[in-house]
């Protein structure tokens, strides 16, 4: 058995090139002394320029875990946007470094160690695709950019990756992400499954996946007024003339439907003092370009544009974008790109999220999660509470139209002690949860809570 899996290896690397290269980094500009996990950059080429997607390089920030690496899990994560660095999930969500909150002084903002990286339990890769986002380039800039060629560009960064890193070939692999990555990681995780049924090497080991406020249907905007209801942002008769209205239907309107705009427009002037990612918080400013939408009938974008303006001023020092504004300060010291090892000449301006264009080919993932769930793997859904872009009703409405029953009903799970959200498990192998407090990025908000919950289920244990 053994001669024959490196009989495979030998003719896998002789019949599909690998175009990788990974630099491992021992010190990072901002942060005191070498740093105390592995972390490793570098770029994997993908695509073909006559086929859909084009090709490119893939730029990835590998950190391997701080507990065993020979054993624990290995996941990829992406950054949703479309177009949003995966620096973002490393930064400022679960990765096991981020900036030092502090007045910005002109001199290099400092990092920081934290202390609920999920790096703590797995071993992740965060990429930067689709090409064009962060230090990922496509080979031209007239490239045409989509969930189809995302997908298969994530395909096949992981095959080459783990071929340039045969130690984690037997590791348990899971794919995660957040936001608009909800549409295209299912079908990518259906797309590794497909590729180990034909006998494709190298076999993934793959386990399953992990989505946080994942926009799912296209369609999660319908479950605003009830969400706006439930937060008591609205009245009970502003509720009920919008069901009466509206008929359920909040993203379409016939434009002579009067009376449904005359209440939409009532609820979002109602709300637009709030910051729609998470009410709890105060509206500030944000640190991205605006990201462009999903077309004329779905309005779910146009809350990533007002959220992602440009950033234009830095916000007050209690925002929670301030250290987004410290990522730019931070990223664009040339110390920084040298540590990095980015090609030189690669990216000439590097922005958090990038707003090119897109095709948004794939309108809705649970047809995805349908074909999943019947293959068994095992799968962590989780909403910060808080959200109004991607409520946390809109998660559940599709969840449970997969029509599964139902294995440990509705329960708090707790963070010492205390309740941190709520959670329920499927006969599907999935779990959702909910994050009490949290937003639209839970990690952001409520990093220990999202810790724990994290560790918990990739250890196969309850929450």
């Amino acid at each position: 058995m053994i001669e024959i899996l490196v009989v495979s290896f030998v003719l896998l690397q002789i019949f599909s090139p690998v175009a990788t290269s990974g630099s491992h980094v021992e010190y990072l500009p901002g942060f005191e002394g070498p740093l105390p996990f592995h972390l490793e950059t570098g770029y994997v080429g993908v695509g073909d320029s006559a086929a859909e997607g084009g090709a490119g390089e893939v730029f990835y920030y590998f950190i391997e875990s701080e507990n065993n690496p020979k054993e624990d899990p290995l996941m990829l994560w992406l950054t949703g946007g479309p177009g949003c660095s995966s620096f973002s999930g490393l930064i400022f969500e679960i990765g096991p470094i981020a900036f030092k909150v502090e007045k910005y002084n002109g001199s290099l903002p400092n990092l920081v160690l934290r202390p609920q990286a999920w790096t703590k339990a797995c071993s992740i890769i965060f990429v930067d695709l689709p090409l064009g986002s962060g230090f990922s380039y496509p080979d031209t800039p007239y490239l045409q950019r989509g969930d189809r060629g995302l997908i298969k560009h994530a395909y096949q960064f992981l095959r080459k990756w783990l071929i340039d890193h045969p130690r984690f070939l037997k590791n348990q692999v899971y794919i995660g992400g957040d936001s608009y990555s909800g549409i295209p990681i299912p079908p990518i995780v259906q797309e590794i499954s497909n590729g180990n049924e034909e006998g494709i090497q190298p076999w993934i080991n793959l386990q399953g996946y992990v989505l946080g406020n994942p926009v799912t249907t296209m369609e999660e905007e319908n479950y605003l007024p009830s969400f706006a209801h439930g937060m008591a942002l609205i009245s009970n008769e502003l509720y009920m003339s919008l069901q009466n209205n509206c008929k359920g239907n909040y993203i379409n309107i016939d434009p002579e439907n009067g009376s449904c705009l005359r209440d939409l427009n009532t609820l979002h002037e109602l709300m637009s003092g709030l910051d729609n990612f998470c009410t709890l918080e105060p509206k500030c400013a944000m640190a991205s370009p605006r990201p462009h939408g999903f077309g004329s009938r779905r309005s779910l974008i146009n809350k990533f544009q007002r959220h992602l303006s440009s950033r234009l001023s830095r916000p007050p020092l209690s925002c929670k974008s301030y250290a987004y504004f410290l990522g730019y300060d931070w990223i664009e010291d040339d110390r920084v790109l040298e540590a990095l090892h980015i090609r030189k000449g690669s990216i000439k301006n590097w922005q958090r999220c990038n707003p090119f264009n897109y095709d948004f080919d794939i309108i809705n993932a649970f047809p995805y999660h349908v074909n999943l769930s019947r293959k068994g793997y095992r799968s962590l859904i989780y909403n910060g509470d808080h959200d109004a872009v991607v409520p946390f009703m809109s998660t559940q409405a599709w969840i449970r139209d997969l029509n599964y029953s139902i294995v440990e009903d509705w329960r708090p799970w707790l963070v010492n002690s205390q309740v941190a959200g709520y959670t329920r498990r499927y006969s599907n192998k999935m779990t959702f949860a909910t994050i009490k407090g949290a937003g639209h990025v839970a990690p952001e908000y409520k990093s220990e809570e999202c810790f724990e919950m994290f560790t918990s289920w990739i250890s196969n244990k309850p929450l």
